[in-house]
């Protein structure tokens, strides 16, 4: 029996101070929701936003205090599409952490391994970059089957100077 060790607690600390939202991939946005809402209770008028840049549809709720996001792609062969067909089914795509610092965060998780991913919503943009709430970015390695984003919510003067950045 093999012992493993995680790597200490740093000063490079990527200081996690929430989940900010989990995204699911699915086939049908309308269906999950319907599920979503039957089991627990989410308003059956919670909308589903087409956001054309990503080609995705999207239903966004809140459930124990977390931002669900259900994830359909647009078209076949799209990011979640993708996704569900290379698992064998849908699921929890990824989480995403609010941080307090996306540039020391990213560094930690690089001098530990990690790779970063392009953003496939924002056409492949590596690394730290604004998204409509915050600036975003994504590894390219998996923690247990799941994506990891990292999230830096805007400050407030941070909201209004991206307020153009729409859709996903």
């Amino acid at each position: 029996m093999s012992i493993q060790t995680r790597p200490p607690a740093a000063s490079d600390n990527p200081n996690v101070l929430a989940v900010k939202h989990m995204a699911f991939a699915v086939k049908d946005a309308e269906a999950a929701l319907d599920a979503y809402a039957r089991f627990l209770c989410v308003p059956a008028d919670t909308k589903i936003i087409e956001y054309q840049k990503s080609r995705n549809r999207v239903a966004l709720f809140n459930l124990g205090g977390i931002e669900y996001q259900l994830c359909q792609s647009m078209d076949p062969g799209g990011r979640f599409d993708a996704w569900i067909k290379e698992r064998g089914g849908e699921g929890l795509h990824h989480i995403c952490y609010a941080v307090d610092d996306i540039d020391k965060a990213l560094a930690h998780a690089q001098k530990h391994g990690a790779r970063l991913r392009g953003c496939k919503g924002c056409g492949g943009v590596m690394g730290s970059h604004p998204h409509p709430e915050g600036y975003v970015a994504f590894l390219d390695n998996d923690a247990g089957g799941i994506e990891i984003e990292f999230m830096q919510v805007y400050t407030a003067e941070e909201l209004k100077k991206y307020e153009q950045v729409k859709g996903i």
